[in-house]
């Protein structure tokens, strides 16, 4: 697994505990809004970090952090993945794992051997507009309803979420989101901001008024629907 990033403590990536982050490179997309770019498109090979110097700080630092997100990039498009989320998880804190749904074999290997105790799972747009929104011509959307499916299956606690961007998102597209992932515990709808290291050009947020018309459109399905990022 190459990790290209690592954040010591943050209490905005795992909710509710105090949390480093570990970034991992490389996906499968290419969301033009991704706001990762330097671990996509932009890696910088000579910023990686071992992961045994990872497991080292955790350890040191066991009843001050609660947990550990690991996100990316796209962290289970690595094959050792699973390995590693289960050494994160031998060290005693929780483990996050975010993801863009499109490997359902690790996603449930991972939580069939408890290595991950949250996951948070990108659901990128509806599905007809899937393509277009991750910037990938013919994507085959299948492993990410697999993803879903399982998710709503409730094997392991989770949450959905959505970034909204203006030049992708429509009230119905919003809609048929939230009609597909109708069970889910709770769902996210994130402004989108741009963080100056974007892989495409020209993306927008939406306003604080479209963006609690989404939630309350989205509501209808996920009553726990909420807006991260006003």
């Amino acid at each position: 697994m190459r990790i290209n990033g690592f954040q010591k403590m943050t209490l905005l990536d795992y909710p509710g505990k105090l949390a480093c982050t570990v970034f991992t490179s490389g996906c499968n997309m290419r969301c033009p809004f991704c706001h990762n770019a330097f671990l996509v498109t932009q890696i910088d090979l000579s910023e990686e970090f071992e992961q045994e110097d990872i497991l080292s700080y955790i350890r040191k630092r066991r009843g001050v952090l609660d947990g550990v997100c690991v996100t990316g990039g796209e962290p289970l498009l690595h094959r050792d993945a699973v390995d590693f989320l289960m050494r994160l998880k031998e060290t005693g804190i929780s483990v996050k794992l975010d993801t863009n749904g499109t490997f359902p074999e690790r996603l449930r290997q991972a939580v069939e051997q408890r290595a991950v105790d949250y996951v948070a799972m990108d659901i990128k747009n509806s599905k007809g507009k899937y393509p277009e929104t991750v910037g990938v011509p013919g994507f085959d959307i299948s492993q990410v309803e697999e993803s879903v499916a399982y998710l709503l299956s409730g094997a392991v606690d989770f949450e959905f979420r959505t970034t909204v961007v203006k030049q992708f998102h429509l009230l119905e597209d919003i809609n048929d989101i939230a009609a597909w992932i109708k069970g889910a515990p709770r769902y996210f709808l994130q402004c989108f901001k741009d963080s100056g290291n974007l892989i495409g050009e020209g993306m927008e947020g939406v306003d604080e008024a479209q963006m609690k018309a989404f939630r309350d459109t989205a509501r209808r399905y996920v009553p726990e629907t909420e807006i991260r990022g006003l």
